[in-house]
C-alpha cells in the first residue's frame, strides 16, 4: 500500500510538473524538429543550386577554350546572377574579368573584380581579385585607386605579389627609391627556388643604382 501511495505521489508530481512546463517542452521539441527539417530543405536547395552552377560553369569553360567572349559573358552573367553564393560564381567572375580586360573592356573587368572582392567567401579569391583590380588600375595610370587596393589587408602569402605590383606602381611614377624598396620586400618574402624571385630581381636591377 505504501508503494502504491509513493507511485501515486510520483504521478501527481509529474502531472504538476507537466502542467507547469509541458508547453515549454512541446515548443522546444517543435523548434528542434523544424530546425532539422529546415536544415534538410536548405541542404537540398544548396545541392540543387550547386549542381545547376556546375552545369553553367562547364559551359563557360568550353566557351573559354574557344575564346568566345560574347557567349562567355552571357553564360557567366547567368551563373553570377542566379547562383551568386556558389564558388562557381566567384570563379566565373574572375574568368570574365580577365576576358573582358583582354578584349579591351576594362570597365566590365573592374566591376567583376570588385564583385569578387565584395561577395567571395574565400579570402584568397578576394586577395587575388584585389591584386588584379590594382593591375587594371595601374594600366589606366590610376595610381591613387591602385594604391588603395594594394595597401588593403590581405593574406601574408600574397605579400610578394602585392609588393611586386607596388614596385611597378612606383616605377611608373618615377619613384625609384620606393620601387626598389617594394621589389626588395617582395624578394625577401620569396623562397630561394621561386621562379618569380628571378623575375622581380630583374626589375629591381633595371632600376639601376640610386644616387
Amino acid at each position: 500500500m505504501a508503494l502504491d501511495l509513493e507511485e501515486q505521489e510520483q504521478i501527481d508530481a509529474l502531472k504538476a510538473w507537466w502542467k507547469e512546463h509541458g508547453n515549454k517542452v512541446m515548443i522546444g521539441l517543435t523548434v528542434f524538429v523544424l530546425a532539422i527539417v529546415g536544415f534538410r530543405v536548405w541542404s537540398g536547395y544548396q545541392a540543387k543550386q550547386t549542381s545547376a552552377a556546375v552545369v553553367l560553369f562547364d559551359v563557360l569553360r568550353q566557351e573559354l577554350a574557344t575564346n568566345d567572349v560574347k557567349k562567355m559573358r552571357d553564360t557567366g552573367g547567368q551563373l553570377i546572377d542566379k547562383y551568386p553564393r556558389t564558388i562557381y560564381a566567384t570563379d566565373a567572375a574572375m574568368i570574365l574579368a580577365k576576358a573582358n580586360f583582354e578584349s579591351g573592356d576594362a570597365k566590365s573587368a573592374k566591376a567583376q573584380y570588385q564583385w569578387v572582392i565584395e561577395h567571395a567567401k574565400q579570402s584568397q579569391s578576394k586577395d587575388l581579385a584585389r591584386l588584379r583590380l590594382a593591375a587594371v588600375l595601374l594600366d589606366e595610370k590610376n595610381f591613387t585607386a591602385a594604391r588603395q587596393q594594394l595597401d588593403g589587408a590581405h593574406d601574408a602569402a600574397f605579400d610578394p605579389l602585392f609588393n611586386d605590383l607596388k614596385g611597378d606602381m612606383y616605377s611608373q611614377q618615377g619613384q625609384a627609391r620606393e620601387a626598389r624598396a617594394a621589389y626588395q620586400a617582395a624578394i625577401d618574402k620569396l623562397t630561394q627556388d621561386s621562379p618569380f624571385k628571378r623575375f622581380v630581381q630583374l626589375k629591381l636591377d633595371a632600376l639601376g643604382e640610386l644616387g
